[in-house]
């Protein structure tokens, strides 16, 4: 078989010994990561020697740069324990995209809470990102809606590439979904100890987009996480894992939009299972 072609877009090979053979198929989605270091050096010294044990198919400098670390035919581990819409070995399914960003300044608070003093993303390499992304989704056909984040596939214990990456800026180019977040306002949500129907649907709701949650009726610290990571992603003004009007009716919308996408492309694909999170989750790397 022929291998797959890489991004003409990577001006340089610096190759990470840390990949192997994609174990199932097809390659249908793009997550993007942030560095969360201090230097882009410790990071790439990181992700390109064997000790790090972590490694992704493409790393994105400040300045635009793009260097291919991975082949994409090879599955890199970038992913590690991860979840989404029933897929668990999330490498082999996916092109793993390093942004280098020095990341939150305090990650010793759990990952729904309101992070301040994340750096915003150069406009330079945002640029190149955007345009790594939509050469990678056209030339592997990769949907909208599969082009995720590091925590919207590991919630619990992922923040990256955070709440001001410019998701907006990505769709601009043709690249994810994306939809208006509804205005923050007054009034009453669901929270951590809500019980019953009104906090099963919001499940049912996450886990129809593909989030890994337990469709039990309990809000739990869990489904807290994962709205946490739904908010970082598609309404990023306030991230506290609390599903307020805003984070429901955008929830909404974007499940919307995500139908119309799908129905467009091939009638009756609009009928997504949802499905629960309660499978065996991955441990590789």
């Amino acid at each position: 078989m022929t291998p797959h072609p890489d991004s003409p877009l990577a001006e340089k090979f610096h190759p990470s010994p840390n990949h192997g053979a994609r174990l199932v198929g097809p390659t249908d989605t793009l997550i993007l990561h942030y560095t969360g270091m201090p230097t882009a050096e410790a990071a790439l010294e990181l992700l390109a020697t064997e000790r790090g044990g972590v490694s992704c198919h493409y790393f994105v400098w400040e300045d635009g740069r793009i260097w291919r670390l991975v082949a994409e035919d090879r599955r890199a581990w970038h992913a590690g324990k991860s979840f989404w819409a029933g897929e668990t070995d999330l490498n082999s399914r996916s092109i793993g995209i390093e942004i280098v960003h020095p990341g939150h300044p305090n990650l010793s608070a759990p990952p729904y809470a309101t992070f301040g003093g994340c750096a915003p993303f150069p406009e330079r390499q945002i640029a190149a990102v955007a345009a790594l992304c939509q050469e990678i989704c056209q030339r592997r056909h990769i949907a909208p809606q599969r082009v995720l984040a590091h925590s919207d596939i590991a919630p619990a214990r992922k923040v990256d590439p955070g709440e001001t990456f410019p998701w907006a800026r990505l769709a601009e180019s043709g690249v994810g979904l994306w939809v208006e977040p509804a205005a923050i306002r007054p009034g009453p949500c669901l929270e951590p100890g809500a019980l019953g129907p009104p906090a099963a649907a919001l499940q049912q709701m996450l886990a129809a987009y593909g989030y890994g949650v337990d469709i039990t009726g309990v809000y739990d610290e869990a489904t807290r996480n994962v709205v946490a990571a739904f908010q970082r992603h598609f309404r990023p003004a306030l991230v506290d894992g609390r599903a307020d009007a805003s984070t429901v009716e955008t929830l909404q919308a974007v499940l919307r939009a995500r139908d119309s996408l799908q129905t467009s492309a091939a009638p009756g694909a609009s009928q997504v299972a949802i499905r629960s999170a309660s499978a065996a989750r991955s441990s590789g790397p």
